[in-house]
């Protein structure tokens, strides 16, 4: 997770602009230390010598360099700079090309929605590689900033403000985001991943996404105790955000809560205290131990229910 090392356009000329930025600081260094080294060497005063250098001040020619050049330095930063950062605002959310996704920001998770293509998940968004990616970002509640440092700069997602963005990612990989504004307890530990695919794969990723989930019947039972607590949030059809993460394709996801492997004993650890994994957030306890409701068995029974929504 670096933006040192670039994996799409937009990180990529994010970066030539910082090794521009530098190369004209050290330059700046490099020159100032070389006058001041030959200034200590070429006017120390010798034995014997008492006569005064010769006197510049007020000399035109030498007041001319000293403003010609950082000016020439400033527009040689300045030109890419203004460049990029207009081409790094174009809004490409009118763009039928361009794969649309709307970003919304919560205490403390993410929440992606493709309006073209009628899905919405949490958490590990996915987009196809080679393909300009359009985002409109806001939030649900404070402040928040969206960042994918592989693939581009941050943004800021604001209640009431909706902001764009666009990236691209190059190669076939999973690059890791996260949220750079503080926004509360979990702040640092909201966390979300970007899996790039070929646009083969991330056409069989939206249809198994638009595919009707089947339950076997050994996990009917957590079927039924999910819906009696868990289903007024949490979405598990693709088309359906919900006011909590949308668990389609839930048991093929690598994290759980952005923060923790995903393995059953992580799941029942988060169903039955979420506070103690990510303090602040908005979901319940559910363990008896914590204030909840459900048994240590009913728990191991939502958990198997949630390994089969693939």
């Amino acid at each position: 997770m670096s933006a040192l090392q670039p994996k799409g356009p937009v990180a990529s000329e994010q970066l030539y602009l910082m090794k521009l930025s530098l190369f004209i600081m050290v330059f700046v260094v490099i020159v100032v230390f070389a006058i001041y080294v030959y200034v200590l060497i070429r006017f120390r005063k010798k034995a014997g010598d008492d006569s005064i250098p010769k006197q510049v001040e007020g000399s035109h020619v030498l007041e001319i360099i000293w403003t010609v050049v950082p000016i020439l330095l400033l527009l040689v930063l300045a030109v890419p700079t203004v460049s990029y950062t207009f081409k790094h605002s174009t809004n490409y959310t009118k763009d039928k090309a361009a794969v649309h996704v709307k970003v919304t920001a919560h205490q403390f998770w993410w929440q992606f929605e493709y309006p073209d293509l009628g899905i919405a998940t949490a958490q590990e968004l996915v987009v196809p590689k080679d393909k300009i990616i359009a985002f409109e970002l806001v939030s649900a509640d404070v402040s928040h900033a969206f960042w994918v440092p592989s693939l581009g700069g941050k943004v800021d997602t604001n209640p009431g403000i909706t902001n764009t963005l666009y990236l691209q990612a190059d190669e076939i990989a999973t690059f890791q985001g996260r949220c750079t504004e503080l926004c509360g307890a979990s702040h640092a530990l909201m966390n979300f991943t970007v899996a790039s695919k070929s646009e083969a794969d991330f056409d069989a990723w939206v249809a198994k996404m638009k595919a009707p989930a089947t339950v076997p019947a050994t996990a009917q039972k957590g079927e039924e105790l999910f819906k009696e607590n868990c289903m007024s949030c949490h979405a598990v059809n693709a088309n359906g955000p919900g006011v909590a993460p949308n668990l389609k394709g839930f048991a093929d996801r690598d994290t759980l809560a952005g923060i923790l492997e995903h393995t059953p004993e992580n799941m029942a650890l988060w169903i039955k205290d979420p506070q103690d994994q990510k303090p602040g957030n908005k979901m319940p306890a559910f363990g008896k131990k914590a204030g909840g409701k459900l048994d240590d068995a009913q728990i191991k029974d939502i958990v198997s229910y949630l390994q089969t929504l693939k």
